[in-house]
């Protein structure tokens, strides 16, 4: 015996191949998710959305993403895999934040032509500057000059520390408490949940 504690998939009995499957199985709805963002914000036509007030899009793409992830923090904590559940589920959450905010900046683009430097916003270029205002480093290639493109900019930095500080820090718990469950329904099988008492016979 290591004395080292075992993984939920050590906990389920499940083997090394078995193991593989759910990472493989994982990966793949994780990137078939991302692609499937990825898709929407390339055909969905934002000019559309030019005429509606720019604050109440964003509330009600804010609000969907709130949504989203109080679903995924409750996946997580009732699948017999958190700790893959949770790696899913950062992986969509924090491609709808990304893309949310790029498609602000679209839309304010459509509606404030001069809202940034250049010859306007492509859907790269927004997802290009959502990607570096996350990321801090700011190259400076474009900048927010409205008033209002700037409040957007500040609104997503401070979403931005709420994401990376109390975001992880609910998926986190969300592992914590889902560990919990399946360390107390192993024995019952690998499903996660305690085994039914044997059926008493005739």
């Amino acid at each position: 015996m290591s004395g080292e504690p075992e993984t939920p998939l050590q906990t389920l009995g499940l083997t090394w191949t078995e193991r593989a499957r759910h990472v493989l199985t994982m990966f793949v709805r994780a990137s078939a998710s991302v692609v499937l963002i990825l898709v929407v914000f390339a055909v969905t036509p934002f000019d559309l959305l030019s005429d509606v007030p720019l604050p109440l899009s964003l509330a009600v793409g804010l609000l969907a993403l709130l949504v989203v992830t109080g679903l995924q923090i409750r996946s997580i904590v009732t699948s017999p895999f958190p700790a893959l559940r949770a790696v899913e589920a950062l992986a969509v959450t924090g491609t709808l934040f990304l893309f949310l905010f790029a498609s602000a900046y679209l839309v304010l683009e459509q509606a404030q032509p001069t809202s940034f430097t250049g010859d306007g916003l492509t859907r790269v270029d927004a997802l290009y500057f959502t990607v570096t205002v996350f990321a801090t480093v700011g190259f400076g290639d474009i900048v927010a000059t409205s008033e209002t493109a700037r409040v957007m900019v500040t609104v997503q930095m401070v979403l931005d520390l709420l994401v990376l500080g109390l975001g992880i820090r609910a998926f986190v718990g969300a592992v914590e408490r889902g560990r919990e469950r399946v360390s107390r329904g192993a024995p019952g099988g690998q499903d996660g949940r305690p085994a039914a008492p044997p059926e008493d016979g005739p």
